[in-house]
């Protein structure tokens, strides 16, 4: 059974920075996706096997994706935070690759998700 535990949420002012954390039993294949109310899933940044990241354009220079191997555990340092990224962050992970056309396109393509940790922007 897939085990992601997110933790880090919380709520900060526009421009401020947040760090989002998921420990896991050890995926290669690691992302994370973001809901805000009445929206579509969006895939937010994803990083493979070798360490090789993507990012949705709308956080391009502001968050980072990394991993710890050792420790299993997922990151995502978001910088410069603005009202618009106010949602619920999913960590996801998938034993195969997952193509970043597909997240990019569906918000998802994972098959195994964390349960979300809020993150609130005010202006």
């Amino acid at each position: 059974q897939a085990q992601l535990v997110e933790s880090g949420g919380g709520s900060v002012q526009a421009g401020g920075s947040l760090r989002l954390s998921c420990a896991h039993s050890g995926y290669l294949y690691m992302g994370w996706i973001r809901q805000a109310p009445g929206k579509e899933q969006e895939g937010v940044a994803a990083i493979d096997a070798d360490g090789s990241t993507n990012y949705a354009d709308s956080v391009k220079g502001r968050f980072t994706i990394s991993k710890d191997t050792v420790k299993k555990i997922l990151y995502l340092k978001m910088d410069s935070l603005k009202p618009e990224d106010t949602a619920t962050y999913y960590c996801v992970a998938d034993s195969d690759p997952i193509p970043w056309a597909v997240v990019a396109a569906t918000g998802g393509g994972y098959n195994y998700w964390g349960k979300g940790t809020q993150v609130t922007v005010s202006s």
